[in-house]
């Protein structure tokens, strides 16, 4: 069993910057892929970015220069720096563990708003 627990979600002004956090506890298996996706209203939930065990990363091309994913494999923690937000960018923003079996976090509320 895996539990996911994302932080740093909330309201900013279009332009700004949120900086997602995803925590990851329990058997945690040397060979993974952690990924952040999002979901707006009616519509399906979307991948934005990946990262594996070896650090290697892929980023949607909807936000390809504004996002940025990183790891911290000590703490067994993902990030997600999200600069140049906009309005479209509003979403619930979740954690996606993969390794063999597949965990989600609950999600992270994001709204970019002025």
């Amino acid at each position: 069993q895996v539990q996911l627990v994302e932080s740093g979600g909330g309201l900013v002004q279009p332009g700004g910057s949120l900086r997602l956090s995803c925590a990851a506890s329990g058997s945690i298996a040397r060979l993974y892929v952690m990924g952040w996706y999002r979901q707006a209203p009616g519509k399906q939930r979307d991948m934005v970015a990946f990262i594996n065990n070896y650090g290697s990363t892929n980023v949607a091309d909807s936000v390809k220069g504004r996002f940025t994913i990183s790891r911290d494999s000590r703490r067994n923690t993902m990030y997600l720096q999200m600069n140049s937000l906009k309005p479209e960018d509003t979403a619930v923003y979740y954690c996606k563990y993969s390794a063999g079996d597949v965990y989600w976090g609950q999600g992270t509320q994001v709204t970019v708003s002025s």
